[in-house]
């Protein structure tokens, strides 16, 4: 599988509304192509689907609980306290001293430039 089709897989995987709230995901870099995801399963039959692998058959999934950011507000409080405790900053203060970069999808964003591969 390339890098390109293990990205969509990936995303066809949270995607899926069945699977709970999709919180946070990336894709790895090089080899083994794959990525992480965090997802909100709001009950029973959400937290089930979890194990459907669907478009991810085949790949190594692991599923552990998480202790404090049990939920996506929980999460989002969980970055400010990490960087905060461990850190000695805070997003705000990160976001102030970042460099421009063309990598950094999420300036394009702020900036209301189009997404990558999109034109105006």
């Amino acid at each position: 599988m390339s890098a390109s089709e293990a990205n969509d897989a990936l995303n066809t995987y949270i995607a899926d509304p069945s699977r709970g709230i999709p919180v946070l995901h990336d894709h790895f870099t090089g080899k083994p192509h794959g990525g992480f995801a965090v997802l909100f399963p709001r009950d029973e039959n959400e937290l089930a689907r979890l194990n459907d692998h669907g478009p991810l058959e085949g790949w190594e999934i692991h599923h552990h609980p998480l202790v404090f950011a049990i939920t996506p507000v929980g999460l989002d409080a969980q970055v400010g306290f990490t960087l905060q405790e461990y850190g000695q900053t805070t997003l705000d203060a990160l976001r102030a001293d970042e460099p421009e970069d063309p990598r950094y999808w999420w300036q394009r964003r702020r900036r209301g430039s189009p997404k990558r591969g999109t034109q105006n």
